[in-house]
């Protein structure tokens, strides 16, 4: 049997339309010429012409956040209790187990920017694909965000999922789920228009905050999606173990055994 993986992670790029402005990582790139003083000072009496080509080693510095780049979100970051009350889970000391499971792929592609996907959209959407959900089963949602990546006009494309719409996930077992978009839930700029009309504080972050009631885990910043079937696969979402951390960078993946 072949296995055949699927990536489904962008590269922490800067320069990019990927996040807030306020948000945006910042790399700083060192070649192998600029780093060849560094490799000197630790043998003393080492020339640059002693190493090959003068050169030293590639270093990059990073300034980020644990939100930068494909990740995963712990129930920590949404609040700080999950499952009506309990301490909310760090991102070290989420179960492993969540995070390699398989996959189911809901495709809302069609759906306006901004708006927000009701149990309804949901139930209609596994009927068309024949699927019932099993627990464990990782769910990513394919938006029109996915399609906008590193594009001025990224962070406001795409729709969301509804607090109902994500409680009716989690009441099926389903502990992790992921979106091609900055966030599960609808871009901030379509919900605050809203909010402006109604002043409705539930409507914000709503999918987010349905860990309080019942605690998972989302990545976010997922790509290709639209390469994957809705089904028969498996995905891997390891997080990078940040002590005590409300999110942890992945390199998410599909597996296919063919």
């Amino acid at each position: 049997m072949a296995r055949r993986i699927v990536d489904l992670s962008v590269p922490l790029e800067a320069d990019i339309a990927s996040d807030p402005p306020i948000m945006l990582p910042q790399i700083e790139y060192f070649d192998h010429q600029m780093t060849a003083q560094q490799v000197m000072e630790f043998f003393p009496g080492l020339t640059k012409e002693d190493l090959p080509g003068g050169e030293g080693w590639a270093v990059e510095r990073l300034q980020i956040a644990t939100h930068n780049g494909t990740h995963l979100d712990a129930p920590y970051h949404h609040h700080s209790t999950m499952n009506n009350g309990e301490r909310a889970l760090t991102i070290d000391e989420v179960p492993l187990e969540w995070c390699f499971n398989p996959g189911v792929k809901l495709d809302f592609r069609h759906m306006d920017d901004g708006y927000v996907i009701t149990v309804a959209d949901v139930e209609a959407e596994l009927k068309r694909i024949g699927h019932t959900i099993r627990p464990l089963d990782i769910v990513v949602i394919n938006t029109s965000a996915g399609a906008h990546y590193g594009k001025p006009d990224y962070l406001a494309k795409g729709c969301g999922m509804g607090r109902e719409a994500t409680l009716y996930l989690l009441e099926r077992g389903v502990r992790v789920t992921g979106t091609d978009a900055w966030s599960w839930d609808a871009p901030f700029n379509h919900t605050a228009a809203v909010y402006a009309q109604n002043h409705d504080p539930s409507i914000i972050w709503e999918g987010h905050r349905a860990s309080m009631e019942i605690g998972y885990c989302h990545m976010e910043k997922l790509s290709n999606l639209e390469s994957l079937p809705p089904s028969g696969y498996e995905i891997s979402c390891f997080p990078y173990k940040i002590k005590g951390a409300s999110a942890g960078f992945i390199r998410a993946v599909a597996i296919f055994e063919e």
